[in-house]
């Protein structure tokens, strides 16, 4: 039965307003043989979550009362980590890393721990976790591990239309509003966010017509590239955006 720990070291968040983002405990902390310490070593991805307190606090700067913030969940699904509850809570308080709640789930039922714990964007490396929550109607994005560890002090989230214009994008459409209203608290020029639209395939029509999608919901980007059925990886690799957002791959599929 999946259990859910409240991180007492952290302000909670408003649970009415503040967009919850899940990533698994493995992003965060690096796997490998038990040295028998209470403090498990960090991972360099856990620069995203950087990132996402970074936005949090610039919010903060602007209105101390801000609602809408990211609230971060940590979820263990390996049965081996769910072993380390203590040391995973321990380390995370150790780093003072930014996350509100520690969800311990089992493989089989993370993705209703994810519905539970009312969960908006669910990210993870593992392609079988991304599609097994978007199953479960929870927006998920595979992380791009080698844009994790960038240097970057921009989040940098890309749409792909297959997300944006399809019916069946599930949460997208309000996920990109929540993105649009955070967007907006900032000046363009100095956004600790940023936002891109890539269309894979079809003209300048098809591109327009998931601006317009994206615009209906309350997000504007800020870059927007129309691939016409050229493959994606390169242009990726000069983007960098930490994840996507895209229905046929759930996330950086090159």
């Amino acid at each position: 039965m999946a259990s859910t720990v409240q991180n007492t070291d952290v302000k909670q968040k408003d649970a009415d307003r503040a967009v919850v983002v899940a990533v698994t405990s493995r992003e965060v902390f690096k796997s490998g043989p038990d040295d028998g310490g209470e403090i498990l070593e960090i991972d360099e991805s856990h620069l995203l979550l950087k990132l996402l307190h970074r936005v949090n606090e610039r919010l903060e700067e602007e209105n101390p009362e801000e609602p809408l913030l990211f609230d971060v969940i940590l979820i263990t699904t390996d049965s081996q980590r769910q072993q380390q509850s203590s040391r995973i809570i321990s380390s995370t308080k150790h780093y003072g890393l930014e996350i509100s709640r520690f969800c311990f789930a089992s493989e089989d039922d993370f993705a209703e721990s994810l519905q539970t714990n009312n969960v908006q964007l669910f990210l993870t490396t593992d392609r079988n976790e991304a599609s097994q929550a978007a199953q479960k109607g929870v927006l998920s994005a595979l992380l791009d591990q080698r844009v994790a560890i960038s240097t970057s002090d921009q989040l940098r989230v890309m749409f792909c239309e297959d997300a944006v214009i399809q019916p069946d994008s599930g949460h997208t459409p309000s996920f990109a509003a929540q993105m649009g209203e955070m967007r907006r608290r900032f000046r363009l020029s100095d956004s600790p966010l940023s936002f891109i639209l890539v269309t894979l395939h079809g003209g300048r029509d098809r591109c327009a017509d998931s601006l317009l999608t994206l615009r209906s919901s309350g997000l504007s980007v800020d870059e927007a590239y129309c691939l016409a059925g050229a493959p994606r990886g390169p242009i990726l690799s000069v983007l960098q955006p930490h994840f996507m957002i895209s229905i046929s791959s759930s996330g950086l599929e090159k």
